[in-house]
């Protein structure tokens, strides 16, 4: 019985879909912005996890303070490269044709929501961290381990945002 091999027969959607403009649209240097500004977040978020559970373990008052702080900071600079994410997925055609794309922006959104609340809830009760607030905290890094995986398998699987240029 003779094997088929379906790579050999070339897809044409595919095709249309790598003849699209994937490079950033916003750069500096021929960095992506977004890319450079999501690690801020992403250690926040984690960083507030880290908190909570210091808080829980030691009820020492110090760490909702602190808390406080990553929550808020995650929240801000969540937004900031949320702003950035969705020029790019609204601006670039060959990053708003793959369906990743949105998942990883679907992601993202209720990411930054989930986010907004736990500071929220910080500012408003600052004694309802334990339980919510570590519930909310655990919840973000979640979330933030599914959208860091769907930005990563755009960068590098499909090579989005990536200004690549010749060498000399």
């Amino acid at each position: 019985m003779a094997e088929t091999s379906q790579s050999s027969t070339p897809n044409p959607v595919i095709e249309q879909l790598e003849e699209k403009d994937k490079t950033s649209a916003i750069a500096v240097a021929g960095h992506p912005l977004h890319a450079m500004s999501v690690h801020f977040p992403i250690a926040l978020v984690f960083g507030t996890l880290a908190v909570d559970v210091f808080y829980w373990w030691s009820a020492d008052p110090f760490w909702l303070r602190v808390g406080l702080w990553t929550a808020g900071t995650a929240f801000v600079a969540g937004v900031a490269a949320g702003i950035v994410g969705t020029v790019e997925l609204l601006a670039v055609p060959g990053i708003r044709a793959r369906v990743a794309s949105w998942a990883h922006a679907i992601a993202a959104v209720t990411l930054i929501s989930v986010a907004g609340a736990n500071w929220g809830l910080r500012l408003l009760e600052p004694d309802a961290v334990l339980p919510h607030g570590l519930l909310l905290s655990g919840l973000a890094a979640v979330l933030t381990g599914v959208a860091g995986w769907h930005g990563g398998k755009l960068i590098f699987d499909h090579g989005i945002g990536l200004m690549v240029s010749p060498k000399d």
